[in-house]
């Protein structure tokens, strides 16, 4: 399957995780340390912003990137921001060109739109960990990202302080695909609120 399939596919459960978000949740903790909820969806909105418009070939001010606070409807600012970047990735010519993200430099577009993919298959883990969910992606979707991310380097480019990633977690070897998934990009797989 192609890596814009596979992105539509995990924009579209992150897309059903994040409409089970009441309000009420907005302010608590997710695996992602440094964000609550809230801080975490408008993280999510405003990436797919930045990436739709790096698709796009457009050069954004990185204030895109950074977003602005939730609206009254989180689920509906999230289910149009991943139209946007579903769309931008399936357009015409998006794959050809080399996308600009910010303090990582410019790749190729299927490089980009697989950490899209990457981001948003572990943050809809993430959202739904935060409400007390059981986190199901497809298990194909799982494989693919696990291929993907046991290619990451272990640099603090990468990983630590300030990179994309946190330090790896430790998981068994015999784990689960999606636990083994998860301990790579630097989450408990046993994370649960409070």
């Amino acid at each position: 399957m192609d890596i814009v399939s596979l992105d539509a596919r995990a924009l579209a459960a992150a897309s059903q995780v994040v409409a089970r978000v009441r309000p009420g949740q907005l302010a608590g903790p997710t695996p992602c340390r440094d964000w609550t909820l809230a801080g975490l969806l408008a993280h999510m909105v405003a990436h797919n912003h930045g990436f739709a418009a790096a698709a796009r070939g457009e050069q954004v001010p990185a204030s895109v990137w950074e977003g602005a606070p939730l609206g009254a409807d989180p689920a509906a600012q999230f289910g149009e921001s991943a139209d946007a970047a579903a769309a931008a990735f399936a357009a015409a010519g998006a794959l050809e060109r080399k996308m600009e993200l910010p303090g990582l430099g410019a790749f190729p577009g299927p490089v980009a739109v697989s950490f899209h993919f990457v981001d948003y298959l572990i943050h809809g883990w993430d959202v739904a960990k935060a409400i007390g969910a059981v986190p199901e992606p497809g298990a194909d979707l799982v494989q693919a990202a696990l291929k993907m991310v046991s290619r990451y380097p272990d640099t603090p480019q990468v990983r630590g302080p300030g990179a994309p990633f946190a330090a790896k977690v430790a998981v068994p070897d015999d784990a689960p695909p999606l636990d083994r998934l998860v301990g790579l990009l630097g989450r408990a797989p046993s994370w649960a609120p409070g």
